[in-house]
């Protein structure tokens, strides 16, 4: 017995607006102080009125046109009515039937390297003002909960996508890839931790049986996942619930008309938990909102809005591999650090000309010393331009890869100091370090029958075949020469002892 997975997500992302969606509170992440970032107008007491954020709408289209998305001339606001204590008005403004996005798609590898891309279909995107939160007890002393609406009022981005999904790991890459495009497009800050970046995903299974057509599962809708990792497992676990249940029916698992249900997950536990019966549309009873006027966007506010983005990150990724021939690995590393490094790294490469060399030093060298000084790349000392020339300094063999590693620690620590670093820096350590590459292949020669002489029990086992005894020979070398080629050294060692 056969399944496929198919999965649709729902993406809730909080724009990166100084204000709310609908009135003038500020628009920030405060566990601190609960109900402080409050007014009438999101606290929904009578006779407020709201007034939309033309900044939250202009990131929202955005996001929107790099989703490749047809944009409506005409949009509309909508009430959605429930009731939940972090909901003070009894109804959020959202938009149903007159979306201002709609029909986009994005594309990404799954697999890195594999040379094939996925396409998940978007359904819409629409702008949404966001609810409070619950605070409850989880102490088990049966407390009272408390709801604070600092939240409230905050505008967000959902974007839904066509059931294309078939795999976790394709949802996960999915999440991964949005977060960086609303990464590159300045739109939010796609903070899981803080709710910047929230996600539901709805999954069922199409279970290959006796019959012709495929047994469909009844849809869940997976919630309380607060990483991509955690939207990973739950997905797994559920499809696996999922076959499972319908194995030990033996009927059909919608017997009481239940077309969708919503599950959470535990992330402690691993497994995703029953919450309720999901509503449908109906149950909002989704109405015009009366306060707000709608919302026409003209063709040359797109055009502009277009004009104005960056290089997506797909795009640059691809470019990257093309004009710098790097790997696909290598271009992702580099794009997913967000677009200081990119351009931190495209400085590098375009300087020494070398496209593979300086994805190795911006991924191991730079990125281990952002790493130890818990700074972003635009504090490093070091720019792009300077580590450059000191890359074409490898690339000329004008210097060897050690030599520059001690370099650039050595100009690390100038800057550190408050002294002056650039080209003629580089020229000065060179020079009182000893550090030039060895061109005299004759001095280099003698050098090695004196540490070959010196070392004569290391010697007689390279000899008899023991490969790594040839290590120690090396090192002693180098240290001896600073500026030779450590793989030349090696091979005239063997050479040598041969």
């Amino acid at each position: 017995m056969s399944y496929s997975i198919v999965v649709g997500l729902e993406v809730h992302v909080q724009l990166l607006t100084n204000s709310k969606l609908f009135c003038g509170c500020a628009n920030s992440f405060n566990p601190e102080d609960p109900n402080v970032q409050t007014c009438p107008v999101c606290l929904g007491l009578p006779g407020s009125l709201p007034v939309l954020n033309r900044r939250a709408f202009e990131l929202a289209l955005r996001t929107a046109l790099a989703l490749h998305c047809d944009i409506a001339p005409f949009t509309k606001w909508d009430r959605k009515q429930y009731y939940y204590p972090d909901l003070p008005k009894a109804y959020q403004i959202s938009q149903y039937d007159l979306p201002f996005s709609a029909g986009g798609y994005l594309e990404f590898e799954v697999e890195p390297d594999s040379g094939t891309l996925t396409r998940v279909g978007i359904i819409r995107a629409h702008l949404e003002e966001d609810a409070g939160k619950n605070i409850h007890d989880e102490t088990g002393r049966g407390t009272n909960s408390r709801v604070d609406l600092n939240r409230a009022g905050t505008p967000l981005l959902e974007i839904v996508s066509e059931p294309d999904i078939r795999s976790p790991r394709a949802a996960r890459r999915y999440l991964e890839e949005v977060k960086l495009l609303l990464t590159y497009l300045g739109v939010s800050d796609c903070n899981m931790q803080e709710g910047s970046l929230r996600c539901d995903a709805n999954i069922n299974l199409h279970i290959n049986g006796e019959c012709e057509e495929p047994t469909a599962t009844p849809i869940v809708e997976i919630k309380n996942m607060n990483s991509f990792r955690n939207v990973e497992l739950a997905l797994e676990y559920e499809a696996d619930r999922q076959f499972h249940e319908w194995q030990q029916s033996g009927e059909s698992l919608d017997e009481a008309g239940v077309t969708k249900r919503t599950r959470g997950w535990d992330a402690i536990r691993q497994i995703t938990f029953a919450q309720r019966i999901k509503e449908d549309s109906s149950d909002y009873r989704y109405f015009p909102d009366p306060d707000l006027v709608p919302v026409t966007v003209p063709a040359e506010q797109i055009e502009s809005i277009a004009r104005e983005m960056c290089e997506l990150p797909a795009d640059r990724r691809m470019r990257f591999r093309r004009d710098f021939g790097l790997s696909a690995y290598d271009a992702g590393v580099v794009i997913d650090q967000g677009p200081p490094l990119a351009d931190y790294f495209e400085q590098v490469a375009v300087t020494c000309g070398d496209g593979k060399l300086a994805a190795n030093w911006v991924t191991q060298d730079v990125l281990r010393e952002l790493n130890e000084r818990q700074i972003g790349i635009s504090d490093l000392p070091v720019g792009s331009r300077l580590l450059g020339d000191l890359l074409t300094r490898i690339a000329q063999k004008e210097i060897t890869t050690k030599s520059a590693r001690e370099i650039l620690v050595r100009l690390l620590s100038d800057a550190d100091e408050a002294e002056t670093v650039n080209t003629t820096r580089i020229d000065a350590i060179i020079q009182e370090r000893g550090l030039a590459a060895i061109s005299d292949v004759g001095e280099l020669e003698k050098l090695i029958d004196v540490v070959i002489e010196q070392n004569a029990k290391a010697a007689d086992d390279v000899r008899g075949g023991k490969q790594a005894a040839v290590g120690p020979l090396i090192g002693q070398v180098m240290r001896e020469m600073k500026g030779a080629d450590a793989g030349l050294v090696r091979k005239m060692l063997l050479d040598k002892l041969r």
